[in-house]
């Protein structure tokens, strides 16, 4: 093993903030054997762990002690958008250390791979000062893309296929998307769009396709967000909605004009496009085929309905696999060990039954904190009435002696 003179202070910092744990709780997961203050002095380079203070670290974040040693690989930026800035501060930390972590392993597997400089990543492709910009760079996208006008059957596949990370991150209810770039140098090496579990398909994909527009577009001209004016969010809307359902045959499918249009032939073109009815009669709005009053009352229908959360007819979720994928590949090609394999799948490379230990604990360290107490107390209530029962029915059947655990004494039967 390294010397702990090796040991890397914004790491630790990283991956505590990354599992939503303050210097105190992380004091407390490694069972008290080093104090909060001395947690803050490791992070900020004053001082450096023993090896058992470091080995409690690691057992405290899930991962391996060597894992403390490592440089980030990259500098990762963010594009937010107005509804993440109301998360607060703690919360969005803690989901950017978690998208900077699964960012760099996923570099670390592309280096791996080859495929760090493998094709070009977009990046502020098109400038945007007019919804006319954003309709185009859709149709721009799609054709460099060359994916035609059809609807898109995933859209987390096409985005995998062009080298843009599709990262789940879940335990944040308020939590929609974000994107992300990864730098070393000033040279990109990789792009993200992250989305937040718990969503409908349909609700995924324009997430998915919205975040996409962040990273396609140059929206620097643009005034300020909520000042009335077509702003850089309005630009990335559109673009998303343009990218799914791109204009020309939209409006074969539903007319230059309507005065109304009903739920089944929406529930349709749901189907049709992979998008909610809310995104799809916003579309249908931004390109004047329904008026601004007809689509208030339906904003009004959609709010008595309670379909602002859940509609009818919800999708299934797209799944991204270039993770998996890929760990089989550099596994199989033997450039990872079977451990690190497991530790990324969160079972056997192998095809053995997933190690529920491994599966469950990479679980519980995604949770916050308060969460991951409240797990771990009905665990141990459980195991509590487990060993009561045992207790009980040992000595009942047998008569003899049972140890007791909490007293630390043999008792009779």
């Amino acid at each position: 093993m390294e010397t702990t003179e090796n040991v890397k202070g914004d790491r630790i910092r990283q991956l505590r903030l990354a599992r939503g744990m303050t210097q105190a709780d992380l004091a407390e997961a490694t069972g008290d054997l080093v104090s909060k203050q001395m947690i803050s002095r490791y992070e900020r380079g004053e001082s450096r762990p023993s090896p058992s203070v470091l080995e409690g670290l690691a057992e405290a974040f899930g991962v391996r002690a060597a894992d403390l040693f490592r440089e980030p690989v990259a500098e990762v930026t963010f594009d937010a958008y107005r509804k993440y800035k109301r998360l607060g501060k703690r919360k969005q930390e803690r989901i950017e250390r978690r998208v900077e972590r699964e960012l760099e392993r996923r570099i670390r597997l592309q280096d791996l791979l080859g495929q760090i400089r493998e094709a070009p990543i977009p990046s502020r492709e098109w400038e945007v000062t007019s919804p006319e910009d954003a309709e185009e760079a859709a149709e721009a996208l799609r054709r460099r893309w060359q994916l035609g006008l059809a609807p898109i059957a995933n859209v987390t596949e096409v985005l995998e296929g062009h080298h843009v990370h599709v990262i789940k991150i879940s335990g944040f209810d308020d939590f929609d998307g974000l994107s992300a770039r990864a730098w070393d140098e000033g040279e990109l090496l990789a792009a993200a769009v992250i989305y937040g579990g718990g969503r409908a398909g349909e609700r995924q994909r324009l997430t998915l396709a919205h975040e996409l527009a962040h990273l396609v577009l140059d929206t620097e001209s643009l005034p300020a967000e909520d000042q009335g004016e077509f702003d850089a969010e309005d630009a990335v809307f559109r673009m998303g909605g343009a990218f799914l359902a791109p204009r020309d045959p939209l409006l074969r499918d539903v007319g230059q004009k309507r005065q109304s249009i009903q739920l089944q032939e929406l529930l349709l073109l749901k189907e049709e496009y992979g998008m909610s009815i809310q995104a799809l009669l916003y579309r249908l709005k931004d390109l004047e085929v329904i008026s601004a009053h007809h689509h208030k009352q339906w904003s009004i229908e959609i709010n008595r309905q309670g379909w602002r959360t859940s509609e009818p007819e919800e999708l299934p979720p797209e799944r991204p696999k270039w993770l998996r994928r890929s760990t089989y590949r550099a596994y199989s090609e033997g450039l990872i060990s079977e451990e690190k394999a497991k530790q990324i799948l969160g079972e056997s490379p192998d095809g053995e039954e997933p190690s529920p230990t491994l599966t469950q604990r990479r679980s519980l360290m995604e949770l916050p904190v308060e969460e991951r107490r409240q797990v771990l107390a009905k665990q141990a209530e459980e195991m509590k009435g487990h060993y009561e029962e045992t207790r009980s029915g040992r000595t009942g059947e047998q008569g003899g002696a049972v140890y007791d655990y909490d007293t630390e004494e043999e008792t009779g039967g």
